[in-house]
């Protein structure tokens, strides 16, 4: 490394977040990523709270997060640790999902509960990544899945 050199970022704020991947309210489902270690993990934090949408007809009188969502924040705070460690710019491309294997969910997650995405690198390459994700609250295990995406650099997000 020269002494040039920029580190590799270890967190990213929401306004990093919204740079590196398209999603927008209401989908925008990680408000934080930390921990951060270039091709291999990170840490997304997510703020469960009452007035997000799904939680008006998942379960009205029991709101329950539902278990897609949360594959989804895992998936997305996957998306920021890539684009933080191959370096998205303003034109961020457009990361597909291709698979999802050995979801299983554990514990419900409600209004008031933060949720932590650990999700590790099991694989990376220029174009396809594969992930093991944990989604814990309060140090209990609530979802894990493994996961595929595909880097698609013939598009871009328009953020």
């Amino acid at each position: 490394m020269s002494d040039t050199a920029q580190p590799a970022a270890t967190e990213a704020d929401l306004a990093t977040i919204m740079k590196i991947i398209p999603h927008r309210y209401p989908f925008l489902l990680v408000d934080k990523v930390r921990d951060v270690v270039a091709r291999e993990s990170a840490v997304g934090i997510k703020n469960v709270t009452f007035n997000e949408p799904h939680f008006q007809g998942h379960f009205p009188d029991a709101p329950i997060m539902p278990g897609v969502t949360i594959v989804e924040a895992m998936a997305q705070t996957a998306a920021v640790l890539v684009g933080l460690t191959i370096g998205f710019g303003e034109k961020a491309p457009l990361v597909y999902f291709m698979s999802i294997d050995k979801a299983k969910f554990r514990r419900k997650v409600v209004p008031g509960d933060v949720l932590e995405l650990h999700v590790k690198v099991l694989r990376g390459s220029t174009k396809i990544w594969k992930f093991e994700g944990t989604a814990m609250v309060e140090g209990q295990i609530a979802a894990q899945a493994e996961f595929a995406a595909m880097i698609d650099t013939s598009s871009t997000a328009q953020g």
